[in-house]
């Protein structure tokens, strides 16, 4: 299973500590500059609504999901491939292309993606925070 989720931290940090990369919704205002959009400091860390991705399962994630990630924005404003040491941002509008290129992929775990993805439609975008 290449996604986690978990009901409180206490059972993040038994199961792998601070190892993973963590998918986290964007709680900032849409009209939020995107220069502290994708600052360091403008979101948290290990929230109980995001995905988790173990660092032994980063390279599989990538494998199956990183042209489908393409486009982040990172913390320099560039974009580009998935950072998996960084900041990438998703606005709402990529968020939308990604689920339909996951649900027409269908590509390893999609089924909990997707979920997630949808239950985050009132966010502005997500994060994809590297280790």
């Amino acid at each position: 299973m290449i996604f986690h989720s978990f009901a409180n931290q206490e059972e993040r940090q038994n199961f792998g500590g601070t190892a993973f990369m963590e998918l986290q919704y964007c709680t900032l205002r849409p009209e939020t500059e995107i220069k502290k959009i994708v600052g360091v400091g403008a979101h948290g860390n290990w929230m109980d609504s995001s995905l988790y991705i173990y660092l032994d399962d980063i390279e599989s994630f990538c494998l199956n999901y990183g042209d489908i990630f393409y486009g982040g924005t990172y913390n320099n404003l560039h974009k580009g491939r998935l950072d998996i040491n960084g900041i990438n941002y998703y606005t709402p509008a990529q968020a939308k292309e990604i689920l339909l290129k996951i649900e027409g992929k269908k590509p390893l775990d999609y089924e909990v993606i997707s979920e997630w993805l949808k239950n985050g439609k009132q966010y502005n975008g997500f994060y994809v925070l590297g280790v």
